[in-house]
């Protein structure tokens, strides 16, 4: 690859990356899909899961999502009985997603696997090359956030 020009170097990184990112990314999209929920719907039970109750306004800039779906996946997800809405005793302005003890009680069964299968696909790395990677990718992102 020495005799590349920068401007091939960037092309071939990009899509080197894509395609890594969308193999990664489908396996753990399909890995999702066995228990019934589509990514975002995961992202979101991911979320409260993890962090407790968030404000709907704010589950977008979290895991990456138009503002106009969440209010569609949070629909989807109440209706399976996964979350329940709360509003905000202080402020009438703002609803908070809860998960229900029907959804706790799923991320508790499905989160160790899809953690450990996430950890499966990765160890293709070491971990000293996951510390580079990490360090590199998010120099990358705050770069091109710059731009």
């Amino acid at each position: 690859m020495d005799h590349l020009t920068e401007k091939d170097l960037s092309l071939k990184l990009f899509i080197v990356l894509a395609r890594a990112s969308r193999t990664i990314t489908d396996h753990a999209k399909k890995d999702i899909q066995k228990h019934g929920l589509n990514h975002t719907e995961f992202a979101v039970l991911e979320l409260l899961y993890h962090k407790g109750d968030q404000p709907l306004q704010q589950i977008g800039e979290k895991i990456l999502l138009a503002s106009g779906s969440i209010t569609y996946v949070v629909d989807k997800l109440e209706q399976k009985g996964y979350l329940q809405r709360k509003p905000c005793p202080n402020d009438r302005r703002i609803t908070y997603a809860v998960i229900s003890e029907k959804g706790r009680g799923l991320m508790d069964e499905i989160f160790p696997k899809h953690e450990e299968w996430i950890h499966s696909l990765l160890s293709g790395l070491s971990n000293e090359e996951k510390q580079t990677a990490i360090k590199l990718l998010k120099k990358l992102g705050l770069h091109a956030e710059k731009l």
